[in-house]
């Protein structure tokens, strides 16, 4: 399985760090606001997702790293 392109990487690291939190708070914010009853719920699914797919490309970026790094020296 070939990486993914650096490219790739940068724009799901985006939206893992600043998208899905920014969504997670404006739910939040027009939620209350209008009184939507599944505000609550919805912010926490939001706010899992973005640490799924924080915590999930940080390994794979270390690992990428590390692995990268251990072919160089052979």
């Amino acid at each position: 399985m070939s990486p993914i392109q650096n490219k790739t990487f940068e724009t799901l690291k985006w939206i893992a760090l600043i998208v899905i939190p920014a969504l997670a708070t404006f739910v939040g914010l027009i939620g209350k606001a209008i009184n939507w009853q599944y505000t609550d719920i919805a912010v926490i699914i939001i706010t899992g997702l973005s640490t799924f797919l924080g915590t999930v490309l940080g390994v794979s970026n270390r690992t990428y790293k590390k692995f990268s790094t251990d072919s160089q020296e052979d």
